[in-house]
């Protein structure tokens, strides 16, 4: 009998809904501190997932939780480059 493959599931930030991995997009606080959008999912560091929609982005920001997922404060240029990674992954 053959097996299916695993597909990972994470939680969005936003909204926390539940959705594969590959769906959303991830927030990366590196080891050296500076905070990153993580397009490959694979780089090192403390990471969080928030949906490829900009409501959810709003939320996110005004609720201030990548702040508090991240342990840091977030600047606004994050942000800015969610929505662009959001616009690049919506067809």
């Amino acid at each position: 009998m053959a097996r299916s493959k695993h597909i990972p599931i994470r939680t969005c930030v936003g909204c926390r809904t539940s959705g594969s991995k590959r769906g959303l997009l991830r927030i990366v606080r590196t080891p050296s501190g500076t905070i990153i959008v993580d397009p490959t999912g694979k780089a090192s560091g403390r990471g969080a997932y928030v949906c490829a929609d900009e409501a959810c982005i709003a939320a996110a920001q005004k609720k201030h939780v990548l702040d508090r997922h991240l342990r840091q404060s977030v600047p606004p240029e994050v942000y800015e480059a969610l929505r662009a990674a959001a616009a690049i992954a919506q067809p």
